[in-house]
């Protein structure tokens, strides 16, 4: 029996335009978990590209990989740069 390969799913490889990049932002931030959030936003700064995001937040590209790293637990300001720097803003409604 033939083996089957497997690869680990990688979402950047599934964004072709920003607003499949918004949907799943919006997606996280629906599921209310900050830890998908936080994944999600490096998923998207990854495909944007990560040293940009970092410089254009004013932070370091290796301290932003941390922050939003599995591992990572980033300050709300640090999210709330990474979102600018994105070109995102976030917005309640009722």
């Amino acid at each position: 029996m033939a083996k089957t390969k497997i690869r680990r799913w990688n979402p950047v490889d599934h964004f072709k335009t920003a607003e499949d990049m918004i949907a799943y932002l919006d997606a996280a931030l629906q599921d209310g978990d900050t830890a998908v959030i936080t994944a999600a936003l490096g998923d998207i700064a990854r495909a944007r590209g990560m040293a940009r995001i970092a410089r254009s937040a004013g932070l370091g590209r290796e301290s932003l990989y941390k922050a939003l790293s599995p591992d990572g637990h980033p300050e709300f300001a640090t999210v709330l740069k990474v979102i600018r720097a994105l070109g995102l803003k976030l917005h309640a409604v009722a």
